[in-house]
């Protein structure tokens, strides 16, 4: 591969400098997509991720490809860094030849990559983070998202939160623009429904930094009837276990974000809390025949059950294969153009689609509870919640954006 792409480039030397395009380092019949995220910092959810992505090339190209061509993925790792990503981003569109990026996953490195793609004029396509800003304040005419944000999540969430007999309410989240999102998104839509309920505490401890010997004193010293939880991977993992030492969670109810993810439910083993109400994916027991193949696709491919990331990875190039075959073509503004109001109907999730007002896709997810099954965690008494039904009219989300 090395004495291949050195004679390349010792081809390429000899051309004019105005015939150096990137594309020209690849061979005509492929497409190449550019992917950044932070595997090294979160592999729990980028590996399953990586998978969702991989599966979706390998189908999608056996299939003949995306106008007659093969998809080609460049991935880089962020390391988890905002500034790693941009410069990742520069070099898998200037050097690689890719037609838009995609991916990310922690929230201030997509909206770092996301005002990149506004300076540069390039698609990016925002896998997961979650913020509210990358599509409503910091949006811009070349970003879309896939997943469902905190404020879809938080509502979700706080429906079922509206239910419970709880007033007082205390509140634990990472402190950063997702947690924070994540937070504020919850107490708008809980105090919408139940215009009696107060927030008695707060807590904010540092992603992946949590201290939560005092982070669950501080709580219990509130006495809030009930606790709404925005921590995840790690520190879910020592609020959990701190929080069960300390009887924080006995006769009082817990709403956590993500939770039943099996990226952060099956870690907690033995330890997983019962009767959480969370949003999550509850892999091995969707029963659609659109699930039913994506999932034994993917496990006779990888040896294992799907997690949220592999449906996230998977969904993304579903997302941008439809874009480009609409668009029939590869320039940015045409496949700018195609995303405004694409519908993506093969999903294993159910159909989708990406609304042209703020660039939100409206894929769902799945609201149940926590539980040990045969002494293995499981998220139970599911239900699919679709995200188009916890988002703002067109007309109103496009007041929550910057003027283009």
């Amino acid at each position: 591969m090395t004495l291949i792409r050195r004679t390349v480039l010792g081809a390429l030397a000899a051309l004019p400098l105005a015939a150096l395009t990137p594309q020209i380092a690849r061979a005509a019949d492929t497409i190449v997509l550019g992917e950044v995220n932070s595997y090294t910092r979160l592999p729990a959810f980028t590996e399953p991720y990586k998978k969702g992505w991989e599966l979706a090339i390998e189908q999608i190209n056996a299939a003949g490809g995306v106008l007659g061509k093969d998809l080609v993925v460049v991935s880089r790792d962020d390391t988890g860094d905002p500034a790693t990503a941009i410069r990742i981003a520069e070099e898998l569109i200037a050097k690689e030849g890719a037609v838009m990026i995609f991916g990310t996953f922690l929230s201030n490195i997509g909206l770092a990559v996301a005002d990149f793609a506004n300076q540069k004029q390039v698609f990016f396509l925002a896998s997961e983070p979650l913020s509210d800003a990358l599509v409503w304040s910091k949006g811009n005419k070349y970003t879309y998202r896939l997943r469902p944000s905190t404020h879809m999540q938080a509502a979700m969430l706080a429906e079922q939160a509206a239910k419970l007999d709880a007033v007082k309410w205390a509140t634990v989240a990472p402190n950063y623009a997702y947690g924070q999102d994540a937070v504020a998104a919850f107490k708008a839509e809980l105090t919408r429904l139940r215009p009696d309920v107060e927030f008695v505490e707060e807590q904010w401890p540092p992603v992946f930094k949590i201290d939560a010997g005092p982070t669950v004193r501080a709580l219990e010293a509130s006495k809030p009837d009930a606790i709404y939880n925005v921590t995840f991977g790690g520190d879910l993992a020592k609020f959990v276990r701190e929080g069960s030492l300390r009887y924080l969670f006995d006769d009082r109810p817990v709403v956590s974000l993500l939770t039943g993810e099996p990226e952060y439910l099956e870690p907690l083993q033995g330890e997983t809390p019962n009767g959480w109400i969370v949003t999550g994916y509850p892999s091995t027991d969707i029963d659609t025949p659109e699930h039913k193949a994506f999932a034994e696709a993917y496990m006779a491919k990888f040896g294992e059950a799907p997690k949220t990331g592999s449906i996230v990875g998977y969904n993304s190039v579903l997302s941008i294969a439809a874009a480009i075959t609409k668009a029939g073509s590869t320039d940015t503004e045409a496949m700018l153009a195609a995303m405004e109001g694409l519908e993506v109907s093969s999903s294993p999730t159910g159909p989708f689609m990406f609304r042209a007002a703020d660039h939100q896709s409206t894929m769902g997810a799945y609201v149940g509870k926590t539980a040990l099954v045969d002494g293995q965690p499981k998220m139970v008494d599911w239900t699919y919640a679709d995200g188009a039904a916890y988002l703002p009219s067109e007309e109103e989300a496009a007041k929550l954006r910057p003027a283009e």
